[in-house]
């Protein structure tokens, strides 16, 4: 079973090999770091690095009904968006709750794919195929479909030297079906990084075939989910589990920019009632005075009053500073404004700031 037990990719073995730290990660065994965090995360910021997100899961849709089943489950306008192209949103409980954040492809008239976080894949399942249409075909791909990130502004000259061919010209989201050393494969352009770079969905058993001539034919290095994480943080980008959460509507995630409010879809009541409320969450980022990092839970406070939590902070290394990302009340969320974070019973300043941290990525370029 896919679901059940301490799970593995098929790059698993390839990763202790390189003498990656391993450790448990939404029922996974992941690597989490191969030289170092600051390493691994500056080398994606200057050259390339690849990431095995094998543990991710792949839906795949079929039908008439497909576009019209998949606009009412996703805040996104499924039905605006064209052939080639890809689009993030939201899946969303009665109560406007974020059961999930994904990416929606759209291969044809009547075919598409959901790209889900690990962790939500076998409860995102069985909430969409409990709301489908009869005529509509859903199809579980994560079993068989491998996916590897590999991101930075370097990284079409390294793949395409690796390759021996030239990649197709992609526009930030968008996508093309592609063969790849005899595999049919899917080459997507989004990033999570907020560098230049792609993700490529290869058959499950090819997925080493493709490492090892990354690896070794060009100059992509292995980056683990630690420096996946500080790249994600610079940019501001939530993560499932931290800033978008089953309880909370992910309204201050994106300041509601991913919620389509002129079409119909489920939550969408409970999202207008929620915009309506003048003591709603917003997401901020927040500047330590400190190399000392805020982590989730932290308390931030604002003239003596609780005024919301650290959802993820750590050391940032392309800043140089610590920083954090929390959800507070909207009347201190101007950039500029200075709160405290209780961190270890200290409490430490920080300076209100405007996201992405990190404004130099790559990742709309063209190359």
């Amino acid at each position: 079973m896919r679901y059940t037990g301490a799970m593995r990719t098929p790059l698993t073995d390839c990763h202790i090999a390189l003498g990656a730290k391993m450790a448990p990660f939404a029922g996974w065994e992941m690597p989490i770091v191969y030289r170092g965090i600051i390493q691994e995360h500056q080398y994606t910021r200057e050259v390339s690095s690849i990431f095995d997100i094998c543990h991710m899961g792949e839906f795949e849709f079929k039908g008439p009904t497909a576009c019209a089943d998949l606009d009412r489950l996703l805040t996104l306008n499924v039905a605006a968006l064209k052939p080639g192209a890809c689009t993030y949103g939201y899946l969303l409980n009665d109560n406007g709750c974020a059961l999930d954040d994904l990416i929606c492809f759209r291969f044809g008239e009547d075919h598409f794919w959901l790209v889900v976080n690990a962790g939500t894949t076998p409860t995102d399942a069985a909430w969409i195929q409990a709301r489908l249409s009869p005529q509509t075909q859903f199809t579980d791909l994560s079993p068989r479909t491998a996916k590897l990130d590999i991101q930075g502004p370097q990284t079409r000259a390294e793949m395409e030297k690796a390759l021996g061919l030239k990649l197709p010209d992609l526009k930030y989201f968008h996508f093309q079906p592609l063969t790849l050393l005899g595999h049919e494969c899917v080459l997507s352009r989004t990033g999570y990084t907020g560098e230049f770079g792609y993700e490529l969905f290869t058959p499950m058993e090819t997925a080493e075939q493709f490492w090892t001539l990354f690896l070794e034919h060009s100059a992509i290095q292995p980056a683990g989910l630690g420096a996946r994480d500080s790249l994600r943080v610079e940019m501001g980008y939530p993560l499932y589990g931290h800033e978008l959460r089953q309880d909370v509507a992910p309204l201050s995630a994106g300041h509601g920019k991913f919620i389509d409010l002129n079409k119909e879809f489920i939550g969408k009541d409970a999202i207008k009632k929620e915009l309506a409320s003048l003591s709603r969450m917003r997401l901020i980022g927040l500047v330590l005075e400190s190399r000392s990092a805020a982590r989730p839970g932290d308390v931030v406070v604002s003239d003596g009053q609780e005024v919301g939590i650290v959802t993820s902070g750590l050391f940032s290394p392309s800043l140089n500073v610590a920083v954090a990302l929390a959800e507070v009340r909207s009347h201190i969320d101007r950039p500029g404004g200075r709160v405290s974070v209780k961190v270890r019973d200290k409490l430490l300043n920080a300076t209100v700031t405007e996201l992405p941290f990190y404004k130099q990525g790559t990742a709309r370029k063209k190359y």
